[in-house]
């Protein structure tokens, strides 16, 4: 996974530092105050990359027509570092993204308020119909939603199926711009 601003649990904390500064915790002891506590729970690079790799399923929010969020719930994979998945190219979600690229994308895991656990990526998609990278990321996205391992999925068979299923699909790639995230489970 590249790089990314990580920050902690509010939507504007750490805007425009560099992702080094993100990391850092805030200054104070631990159990001093609110900053503290976000830092406290805050997910460092790596648990976000492996939290991310574990899950499957991520709430999108795009920008509607007239400046309302659109929310979906979509299985993903990540394909070359990046958190992608493939939708209808006419679906309202598509639409969105060629009108306005920005998206936010929501993991979480968690019953209790002590498991709550959560990565927030706002960034800019990358929406392609380009058959290889559909086909690439639909069968990224198979093998998270089936349990199929990707070699499984080379064969000739599952490429004619993946591809036929891809034929009216675009695949859709997240360029992060900022990470928030949490853990409760540090608390």
């Amino acid at each position: 996974m590249p790089d990314m601003p990580v920050s902690g649990n509010t939507a504007d904390e750490g805007a425009g530092q560099d992702p080094a500064a993100q990391l850092a915790p805030t200054g104070g002891t631990p159990g001093s105050g609110a900053g503290n506590r976000r830092a406290q729970i805050r997910m460092t690079g790596a648990e976000v990359a492996d939290f991310l790799a574990a899950h499957r399923k991520v709430q999108v929010a795009t920008v509607g027509r007239h400046g309302e969020p659109h929310l979906s719930t979509l299985f993903y994979a990540m394909v070359d570092g990046r958190l992608a998945f493939w939708t209808y190219a006419a679906a309202q979600k598509t639409v969105n993204l060629r009108r306005d690229a920005r998206m936010t994308c929501l993991v979480e895991d968690g019953e209790d308020y002590a498991e709550l656990r959560g990565v927030a990526l706002y960034g800019t998609a990358e929406v392609t119909g380009d058959p290889e990278s559909v086909l690439r990321v639909g069968a990224g996205v198979t093998a998270a939603m089936t349990g199929v391992g990707q070699e499984d999925l080379r064969v000739p068979e599952a490429q004619e199926q993946l591809a036929k299923a891809g034929r009216k699909r675009v695949a859709v790639f997240l360029d992060v711009d900022r990470v928030v995230s949490w853990d409760h489970r540090k608390l």
